[in-house]
């Protein structure tokens, strides 16, 4: 899987420039192919189990280490970013990329055009003292003015405005979307995780699956994913249909799927909590195995060293200690499909992660939300 992508279309599979504006006013798009669907990245799933990699010795240890893909996000930076927080805080960018090369094309579907994109990111804010964290989704969807930047490679990409969250990935690769976060947020990201299609399904599958209640069915054939209202144990292929469903629950748009995917990430943190992995050599060699082969780190983290202490200091974090919102967000008037930024609102959230305080309810109050809260518990 390539950090770096080449510039794409605003949706994926649908008309139009890098996410430029649609002005065609009442007119909703059509739904959004099958192989242009989002894919979650949870920093849980990399962070909670790439630990176990740390039993490993010898040339266990070297394969592990081996394993690991990076990005010198530093490095591609420089100086010209938000100041470390100084008060034992950290933030974790978290990306999905929806690459179709490899194995990864029969799960997404659609043609491997060589591109990749970040349709899921998430901010995860973990406070002094690593008992509890935030964790604020960004919409793809969400018009921005994208910085300047330069790609990992030393290419340099001219800035843009109004365009969707999610061609920073697309044009800049990792760095760009780093840069990108900053300039929105104003908060340093200390770390960067990343993982793709096929290395989701496998670390759910090598979990032993993860169990969730859905309070209503949920049927949707884009995402191969048929559920009646009820308890399961959700295998790695059920659990991507789940985090990449649009149209089967809700009102189909990307903010009822952030629900779902926020309802997964408590589910997945409890599972992993719960699986009796040290108690297996196998199960934990598997694991580590898999994780470090899923995820693409920034370089602070690109060894099996880095990423179990790194992971260490989040494991006492259980779903209860997780507040989890969507950045405060309304719809583009001129594009139902789009939504922009509540500055003001999100001036309070990012301001309250800056100085390490828990993010205000008067932050996301009668924001846009999507309406598939609840569906999954």
């Amino acid at each position: 899987m390539s950090a770096e992508s080449t510039p794409e279309p605003g949706i994926p599979g649908e008309t139009g420039n890098e996410g430029r504006r649609d002005r065609a006013k009442g007119r909703r798009r059509k739904p959004r192919s099958e192989h242009r669907k989002a894919l979650i990245l949870m920093a849980w799933t990399a962070a909670g189990i790439v630990v176990l990699g740390g039993t490993g010795a010898g040339y266990l240890y070297f394969k592990l280490n081996g394993n690991i893909k990076s990005v010198d996000i530093n490095g591609a930076l420089g100086t010209d970013r938000p100041a470390k927080a100084d008060n034992g805080s950290e933030n974790i960018l978290v990306l999905g990329s929806d690459s179709r090369s490899g194995s990864n094309k029969k799960l997404g579907g659609g043609a491997d055009d060589g591109s990749a994109r970040s349709d899921t990111a998430m901010i995860v804010h973990v406070y002094k003292g690593h008992k509890r964290a935030s964790v604020v989704s960004m919409p793809r969807d969400t018009l921005i003015d994208r910085p300047e930047c330069t790609d990992s490679k030393g290419d340099k990409h001219d800035a843009a405005s109004g365009v969707m969250f999610n061609s920073a990935y697309s044009t800049g690769g990792a760095t760009c979307a780093v840069k990108t976060v900053e300039s929105l947020t104003g908060l340093r990201m200390d770390h960067y995780l990343e993982v793709d299609f096929s290395g989701f399904q496998k670390l759910i599958d090598e979990l032993g699956g993860v169990p969730v209640t859905t309070t209503k069915n949920i049927d949707d054939k884009q995402s191969h994913l048929d559920l009646k209202a009820g308890t399961h144990t959700l295998d790695g292929k059920q659990a991507l249909g789940l985090v990449r469903t649009r149209h089967g629950v809700g009102d189909g748009s990307d903010l009822g799927r952030i629900q779902l995917q926020q309802a997964f990430i408590k589910a997945l943190v409890d599972q992993v909590k719960h699986v009796g992995i040290f108690t297996s050599p196998k199960k934990l060699y598997d694991l580590a195995d898999t994780a470090t082969r899923t995820v693409t780190t920034d370089s602070d983290l690109g060894s099996v060293n880095s990423l179990m202490s790194f992971a260490n200091g989040l494991k006492g974090i259980g779903s209860g200690d997780m507040h989890m919102v969507t950045m405060p967000v309304r719809y583009d008037p001129a594009d139902p499909n789009r939504v922009i930024v509540e500055k003001a609102r999100a001036r309070e959230v990012w301001d309250a992660l800056k100085n390490d305080r828990p993010i205000p309810a008067s932050a996301t109050k009668d924001t846009a939300s999507g309406n598939a809260k609840g569906v999954v518990e």
